[in-house]
């Protein structure tokens, strides 16, 4: 009965994977080929073949990267807190991210290679001022963190709005829309950089789904069953600061997809964090380029800032499952 079970579920997890494979390949495809006007490679002309290959492909690759990130991030951290409200924007990460970045393009303006690096110090500085307020004598729990995370993150917004007064009305403009969420600046560079972040935190965070799976029953469970609690919890945290750091250098904050996609992928495959970290990646990525195409193809020629249209879908869907649950 056991290895019927066992077999099972690998069909099972197939099953799934193949399904979350098939509709990131869809997506993609979907997402360069929409636009302004539609472009194909097999039609005669280099214009066309230009806007795919030079602007809308490097746009869709970068924006399943960055999808892909920030899904793993917040599944990572919602098995860690064993809080489903868990997310990386919630506890601050999000945020200083935005602050790193909003240094480089202050103090290094168009020089590229400064933001991932700013961006991944802020999400740093963030996580580790948010880990040292919640550590107290009697321990760290859920509940310290995501305050603590709360506080950091209104210092940082705070932060961020004062140091705006420092940029003219251009620059302003810009950053306000990057903010908001904007992949329309991708580069080449970007997404290889982007892609690295998401392939090593995503393999990071794989490696900790068993220790994950048994701290989500309880720390001390964990301990008994001979998981190294603290270094799991500092792995997951650097991991998720690397993931969410690069991915808001390239796209500013687009929200909601740590927060809604892990709980679509649980409902889906169940709570084990060996098949939610992967499928999570797979299916935020697809969620960032639908969102991104919607985002470049309803008010065309003009364009909404991606971080809103993933507002607009994640809003009603995580009212749905709070009250579903």
């Amino acid at each position: 009965m056991k290895a019927l079970g066992r077999s099972a579920g690998k069909n099972k997890a197939l099953v799934y994977g193949t399904g979350f494979v098939v509709l990131l390949v869809a997506t993609i495809l979907i997402g360069a080929a929409l636009g302004a006007e539609a472009v194909s490679p097999f039609e005669p002309g280099e214009s066309g073949s230009a806007i795919l290959y030079e602007i809308r492909l490097p746009r869709v690759l970068l924006g399943a990267c960055v999808g892909a990130s920030l899904a793993v991030a917040g599944a990572g951290l919602q098995a860690l807190l064993r809080n489903p409200l868990a997310e990386p924007y919630l506890l601050g990460v999000s945020n200083g991210a935005a602050l790193g970045t909003m240094l480089a393009i202050i103090l290094f303006g168009s020089f590229e290679f400064s933001r991932p690096v700013l961006a991944f110090a802020g999400a740093a500085a963030a996580t580790f001022a948010v880990y040292q307020i919640a550590r107290s004598r009697a321990g760290m729990n859920a509940e310290r963190l995501i305050l603590s995370g709360v506080i950091i993150t209104t210092l940082l917004s705070s932060v961020i709005i004062l140091l705006t007064t420092l940029l003219d009305a251009t620059k302003l403009r810009s950053f306000t829309f990057w903010l908001l969420g904007d992949l329309s600046q991708a580069t080449v560079n970007g997404f290889w950089i982007c892609l690295v972040s998401a392939i090593v935190g995503t393999i990071l965070l794989c490696t900790q789904a068993k220790a994950l799976n048994l701290m989500m029953v309880g720390e001390r469970d964990a301990l008994d069953f001979g998981v190294e609690v603290e270094r799991t919890r500092l792995l997951v945290f650097a991991g998720a600061a690397g993931l969410v750091g690069i991915a808001v250098a390239s796209s500013g904050s687009v929200g909601f997809v740590g927060l809604i996609v892990p709980h679509i992928i649980r409902l889906m495959v169940g709570s084990d964090n060996r098949l939610v970290v992967p499928f999570s990646a797979l299916f935020g990525a697809s969620f960032v380029v639908l969102a991104d195409t919607a985002a470049r193809t309803l008010i065309a020629p003009r364009e909404l800032p991606v971080g809103a249209v993933t507002a607009l879908i994640g809003c009603p869907l995580f009212i749905w499952l709070l009250r579903k649950n």
